[in-house]
């Protein structure tokens, strides 16, 4: 069996390859995956970050072994994936269109049911530095369901009152306003396929930060979305965390693994923040939740 890194308050992680701990995981064992691949970025480029021009490469997992064997390696780990995702269960693969059109194209061969894609839109965006294409402002989310019958889980009225029930609770003390993150979804009305929420907020790296971080806001709504309380929740491509942050949060159990320790170190701290945090806040019913990430949310007097 595959070793524990580290194990507490149902939430686990484990320091390996994905590909060969998910062998070690029975069949129809996990409820939601969420799911941040290589987007094989680093190939010498650069890009603009805090107004200077930085290399992308963000590690040697990050780099491209040319089309063939980067859609075997998605192909590969997808299905993994699928053999321990229960029938009723989700899975969410977050990329850019370096990656996500042939994760799309593998969870298609895997014969996944895709549900919905998502355009996450970051208003703070960083600048194209050439000026000779469009300023990359989004990246893409698919939504996809292991079982073509099966019923899969979406708390829709959850979403559709997503204003009322959850972000009339919490501030940003990073943020001017209450609606910095969200621009486009209009209270008590559906929630549509493209979020506008901005890329992580300072007081989310305060321990570290992992080049490809997800900002909280994103998976917070991608957990209340898709999954129920006490649900367990895989993260192959685990970073730092943050999915297992907002699993923790809400009340889901979390496995997330991941190749480097350091990584994992990170999420440890992150979580015992987060842990430290929610012990000194006592419980509220319905919606209301207490602190959230690393202290960067309070609740409203």
């Amino acid at each position: 069996m595959a070793k524990l890194y580290y194990n507490k308050d149902n939430f686990k992680l484990y320091l390996g390859d994905s590909l060969e701990l998910l062998q070690q995981f029975p069949e129809n064992h996990f409820d939601m995956i969420f799911a941040d691949p290589p987007y094989f970025l680093s190939n010498g480029s650069f890009t603009c970050q805090n107004g200077k021009m930085v290399s992308v490469k963000k590690g040697d997992w990050d780099l491209g072994n040319g089309l063939k064997k980067n859609f075997e390696f998605h192909l590969d780990w997808i299905r993994a994936c699928k053999r321990v995702l229960k029938p009723h269960g989700t899975i969410w693969i977050s990329g850019t269109y370096h990656s996500v059109y042939q994760c799309g194209f593998a969870l298609q061969v895997a014969k996944f049911r895709i549900l919905n894609d998502v355009a996450w839109f970051k208003p703070n965006a960083s600048p194209n530095l050439s000026c000779r294409f469009f300023t990359a402002s989004h990246e893409t989310l698919i939504w996809a369901r292991k079982d073509e019958k099966a019923k899969h889980t979406f708390n829709y009225k959850d979403i559709v009152d997503w204003d009322n029930n959850y972000r009339k609770t919490l501030k940003c003390v990073e943020c001017k306003a209450d609606n910095s993150y969200e621009l486009l979804h209009e209270k008590g009305k559906q929630m549509r396929s493209v979020w506008a929420i901005t890329t992580p907020q300072k007081i989310e790296k305060r321990f570290g930060k992992h080049p490809t971080q997800k900002p909280a806001e994103l998976l917070k709504r991608i957990v209340l979305a898709s999954t129920n309380k006490g649900d367990l929740i895989l993260d192959p491509f685990t970073g730092s965390s943050t999915t297992g942050l907002a699993a923790h949060l809400y009340g889901r159990r979390f496995v997330g693994i991941d190749t480097e320790k350091k990584y994992l170190d990170l999420s440890i701290k992150r979580f015992e923040e987060l842990a430290k945090n929610m012990g000194n806040k006592p419980s509220r019913e319905s919606h209301e939740v207490p602190q959230f990430l690393q202290g960067g949310l309070e609740m409203q007097n």
